[in-house]
């Protein structure tokens, strides 16, 4: 896979070394990756909260497993033409499997991962009661995931906030770029103070998650570049978005026994199917003259 003549990974760094802030809202299945694209987004990210609730309907607590989440990715790429970031939550085991990990994301067209410092089973950083792994371990996924990877982005995760202070957390990530990650992330920073303090002191390209309602204060992508971040991923806004309104509509379904008065909340038809590329679909059967086949066998 390659965009603008480039593998994703390199495409991604291209774009951080840029001035500007990277954004990639979130996606959670191809449906919703192609609208990141259309919405004229330049990357987009892989949501593992998102995808758990998609294909499990379940919770972000450890529950999707690497080829579940590979197979979503995967999925995504396929239609995209902009990089992907991807969650592969721990790693899903020790250094050995953290290799296989990274060799198969990358296979799939991911242009970039972050990996973890939780222990197994992991659980949304935005939720309580998290534990880490020792930092020397930590380490030697890293170390794991460059010797793995070919242009892939490593993106060093640390959840050390919630569990031992944001000092420590960003003395954690200083650890992991010293090991060679390419980016590092402190998830869930609780306050403009706190983010400050990491676009200050964390070295490397610099990644920020902003989940609605979190524990992270929302802040415009202008303001989070000015404190100091590289990249920001709004990972939850497409599936919060969804699941309400899917929810919504389906409660008037059931109390008035008609879509009628939905019609305006939904995409037509004509709109739905061009949002999953069915224009594209028509001009490849007017290449491959498949409509002539077609009369050939009514005649």
């Amino acid at each position: 896979m390659k965009i603008n003549g480039v593998s994703p990974g390199k495409a991604l760094r291209a774009m951080l070394e840029k001035p500007e802030i990277v954004v990639a809202p979130g996606c959670y299945d191809a449906l919703s990756a192609r609208l990141v694209e259309r919405a004229g987004f330049k990357a987009a990210f892989m949501t593992g909260f998102g995808a758990s609730g998609s294909i499990l309907g379940q919770p972000d607590y450890g529950l999707m497993t690497m080829n579940e989440m590979l197979a979503v990715c995967a999925n995504m790429t396929s239609v995209l033409g902009i990089p992907l970031i991807g969650d592969v939550d721990t790693g899903y085991g020790n250094p050995l499997n953290v290799y296989r990990t990274i060799r198969e994301f990358e296979r799939a067209g991911v242009a970039a991962v972050h990996i973890e410092d939780q222990v197994f089973p992991k659980r949304c950083g935005h939720m309580e009661k998290k534990a880490v792994i020792p930092v020397e371990e930590h380490v030697e996924k890293i170390k794991a995931c460059l010797d793995a990877r070919e242009d892939m982005l490593i993106i060093a995760r640390s959840d050390a906030r919630a569990t031992h202070g944001i000092n420590e957390a960003i003395d954690r990530v200083l650890a992991y770029h010293e090991a060679g990650a390419d980016i590092v992330y402190i998830d869930a920073p609780a306050s403009v103070d706190e983010l400050r303090l990491i676009g200050q002191k964390a070295k490397g390209f610099k990644f920020v998650n902003q989940v609605e309602r979190g524990k992270t204060p929302l802040l415009t992508t202008g303001e989070l570049q000015e404190l100091g971040f590289d990249i920001v991923i709004f990972p939850c806004c497409t599936v919060f978005t969804a699941a309400r309104a899917m929810r919504d509509m389906l409660a008037e379904l059931k109390a008035n026994r008609t879509t009628r008065d939905s019609l305006e909340r939904m995409a037509t038809f004509e709109e739905y199917n061009n949002m999953v590329g069915m224009r594209e679909l028509v001009a490849m059967e007017g290449k491959y003259k498949v409509d002539e086949f077609k009369a050939k066998l009514t005649n």
